[in-house]
């Protein structure tokens, strides 16, 4: 209690390090990371030149660990921290494949790192490293190849400095990567995929205010609030499905639920379970009735049922409502809006309500623009008009 309370920061990044090789716990990280969040502490994203090994303390915030990445070891860490060190911070991703080591560079490992966002404060989007990486390692392997057999003269413009420019060795490719991102779902399940967990978003950003309308609390008023025998709804993402098998050789389950501020772990008895199976699945957004079990050696919550929140669901009876104010409602933001509402294509319509001072205009779009309700695209939406966009 002491450290948690006057080293927040230290304390909870050595929390996060002591899980950092369970990817599959989820829980646990998830855990961890929504009581930083709860603390106010900001847990940053992988950063080729800033992260460390482990989760480390910058100020008041906490910078995920490179080796906390799936498929990127320790050794291979140790070596990117050392010529970092020894030759300075990288200014591209391409210096980054000249400086460092073939073996620190192989492409699992910088896929991996590409879609943890390692490279984003480089100024490239995953989407176009992704497109280029393979070739670009393949032409760095090539040319260190040739270095340490002494041709040298071959590569004379594949040095580790930033004027070499390093044309020659990779192609032109450094003039190939797109500068388009991919869309925030995509990028956020990347990101989950080789971090375990979602750090520079959350895909419930967008609909907490939704959520908490059909649900009876947060996850942590559940976990700190709720008494023994009380049967709560709680809304948020599920993290993590661990199947298990009784002695009987029924099924049941251990299942993570997150919302914006803390996760809880749920258990779904077998006849819960079978009920329910069809709905806990990674990613999905519930609403999940739950019994609190205190006791004096611990606390259980026990799923009864969920179901699929309807602001959430195929075919939902009522229209996606966006506030729009009118001093907003200039043609390149009605542009951004066409483009994330045809992104989001479905069957649901759309209303635009047009706000001035002390009145408002509905406009039903037409039916060339319906859309899918889903968590990305009312952060999307929420991401260019602003937190309260929604009606």
């Amino acid at each position: 209690a002491f450290l948690k309370a006057n080293f927040p920061a230290e304390y909870m990044a050595a929390l996060l390090t002591s899980v950092k090789d369970d990817l599959q716990a989820g829980g646990k990280m998830s855990v961890y990371l929504a009581e930083c969040r709860r603390m106010g502490i900001k847990v940053l994203p992988p950063d080729i030149n800033d992260s460390d090994s482990d989760f480390t303390p910058q100020g008041n915030d906490i910078r995920f660990g490179l080796s906390a990445i799936r498929n990127v070891g320790e050794a291979v860490v140790e070596s990117i921290i050392a010529t970092r060190t020894a030759k300075g911070r990288f200014g591209d991703f391409f210096d980054f494949l000249r400086k460092v080591d073939a073996a620190a560079c192989n492409k699992r490992v910088v896929e991996s790192l590409i879609k943890g966002g390692a490279f984003d404060s480089l100024a490239h989007t995953r989407r176009g490293l992704m497109a280029v990486h393979a070739e670009a390692v393949e032409a760095s392997t090539v040319t260190k190849r040739a270095e340490a057999i002494g041709q040298f003269g071959l590569f004379d413009d594949f040095d580790d400095s930033a004027d070499a420019g390093g044309a020659g060795a990779f192609g032109g490719l450094e003039h190939q990567v797109l500068i388009t991102e991919w869309d925030r779902s995509t990028l956020l399940g990347h990101e989950r995929e080789m971090l375990g967990l979602y750090v520079s978003d959350h895909p419930l950003r967008g609909m907490e205010n939704s959520l908490a309308r059909l649900a009876d609390c947060s996850v942590l008023s559940l976990i700190n609030d709720q008494p023994n025998g009380a049967v709560i709804t709680i809304g948020g993402l599920v993290t993590t499905v661990i199947p298990k098998v009784t002695r009987k050789g029924d099924r049941y389950a251990l299942v993570t639920v997150e919302d914006l501020e803390s996760a809880v772990e749920v258990v779904f008895y077998p006849r819960a379970y079978e009920q329910a199976a069809v709905h806990l699945t990674q990613d999905r957004v519930l609403l999940v009735r739950t019994s609190v079990q205190r006791s004096e050696e611990e606390t259980r919550f026990v799923g009864m049922e969920v179901s699929v929140p309807e602001v959430l669901a195929d075919g939902q009876r009522g229209p996606v409502v966006i506030k729009l104010p009118t001093t907003r409602a200039v043609p390149a933001v009605v542009d951004a809006l066409k483009q994330v509402l045809h992104t989001h294509a479905g069957t649901t319509a759309v209303q635009v309500h047009l706000e001035s001072a002390g009145s408002s205009r509905v406009l039903q779009l037409g039916d060339s623009i319906r859309v899918q309700p889903s968590t990305a695209l009312f952060a999307d939406l929420k991401a260019l008009l602003g937190p309260h966009c929604l009606g």
